[in-house]
């Protein structure tokens, strides 16, 4: 059914493209917006023909979904608008937002659903056990069901972290609704009126799923790290080109999907001819665009090799630190030789949980370079977080 669809409604399309994002992003919404609606309305009459709060529950949460999938369209729509002179990285970010707006959206009824649900455990009234509300509940889980492996698969598609989050919200759905359907059927058989609890776990869960949503979409807004993933996407390639010696400070800036900015320096023998490497570079910078979609910009270090001084010196940094910690990485090694003492300038990839221990590891550092030599060596360093190297 999904192959069908997808067929019928996005011929050709180039999904790595904002224009095949947003007409995968408007059939999620479509599917989304139809069946959700079918289900609240057959889980709201089925809800007040048994007088079930949890069932009455389970339709305002599919309505909720409903209204998420109409903001998911719109995001996706908005979000595949061009680039203009007040916004030249794009609209992507819009699909961010659209999701945002949903996790605010289902909090909100999650919290309502929380009012219902205490006001029938205190005053609670007999629910109504009827196979009709048993099919309309059954047929609930399978379309959910169904729409979970939509949806996922959808999302991996465009690599879409907003449809994988909506095929998790469908997935925890068929959840909350196989507990709604064991509420009423223990009420019926057994007389215990757990129904108003029943609701109310249901709408404790709706509040943690919206809650969880919002923090993966506020995390890219906020600027997060680069995703192992998309780290190892650039550096797996930069890393076997030949002439790079290493790479270090790679940064990426998230406009959104396909709309991802990075920098990273290159490290490559100063003995090379700048202009060939400018090449190299270049050809780096294009295949990662062309391949990845990574507007890449790469920053040429050139590396002193031919000196057996610097390069003794580096190791012997290199392997203080590894004692100390052999998380730690140096890169951009320099030396300025004077008559009294000899500078090392370099630049430690420091793990975050040895923040704030920098004067230590400088500390055991210099008293490791000047034991037993007989030049004073001082050591001038910039410490990096560590996820950026």
């Amino acid at each position: 059914m999904t192959e069908l669809l997808l067929r019928m409604t996005t011929p050709d399309a180039d999904y790595r493209s904002p224009q095949g994002r947003a007409k995968v992003g408007s059939l999620s919404g479509a599917v989304g917006i139809g069946a959700n609606v079918l289900l609240f309305l057959g889980k709201l009459a089925a809800g007040l023909l048994t007088g079930s709060v949890s069932i009455t529950a389970d339709a305002m949460n599919n309505l909720s979904d409903a209204s998420s999938s109409i903001v998911t369209l719109l995001g996706f729509k908005l979000a595949s608008m061009p680039a203009d002179e007040d916004h030249p990285y794009g609209h992507a970010r819009f699909e961010y937002l659209s999701g945002l707006a949903v996790a605010v959206m289902i909090m909100l009824i999650g919290f309502e659903l929380a009012k219902t649900s205490v006001e029938k455990i205190l005053n609670p009234t007999e629910v109504v056990f009827s196979g009709i509300a048993v099919a309309v509940l059954i047929g609930s889980i399978a379309v959910k069901m169904w729409l979970f492996l939509f949806n996922r698969k959808l999302g991996r598609l465009i690599d879409s972290t907003a449809l994988e989050a909506t095929a998790a919200d469908s997935r925890n759905d068929c959840v909350s609704t196989l507990a709604v359907l064991a509420a009423g059927t223990i009420e019926h058989f057994f007389h215990l009126p757990i129904d108003g609890f029943v609701g109310l776990g249901v709408a404790v869960f709706i509040l943690w799923s919206g809650w969880g949503l919002a923090k993966q979409t506020i995390s890219p807004l906020l600027g997060e790290a680069a995703s192992p993933e998309l780290r190892a996407l650039i550096v797996d390639y930069i890393g076997v080109q030949p002439h790079v010696l290493g790479y270090h400070d790679l940064m990426v800036h998230d406009y959104g999907p396909g709309q991802r900015f990075a920098s990273i320096h290159v490290e490559m023998d100063a003995g090379d001819d700048p202009l060939f490497c400018h090449e190299l570079i270049d050809d780096m910078e294009r295949e990662c665009m062309r391949s990845h979609g990574i507007h890449l910009v790469i920053h040429y270090d050139p590396v002193i090799t031919n000196d057996p001084e610097i390069n003794r010196l580096r190791e012997k940094v290199m392997e203080n630190l590894r004692q100390q910690d052999p998380r730690m990485t140096i890169h951009d090694f320099r030396m300025v030789r004077g008559m009294a003492h000899t500078n090392l300038i370099f630049d430690v990839a420091l793990p975050v949980s040895l923040r704030n221990r920098e004067k230590e590891i400088q500390s055991r550092l210099d008293k490791a370079l000047n034991e037993g030599s007989a030049m004073t060596y001082h050591t001038v360093i910039t410490f990096d977080p560590e996820e950026f190297n």
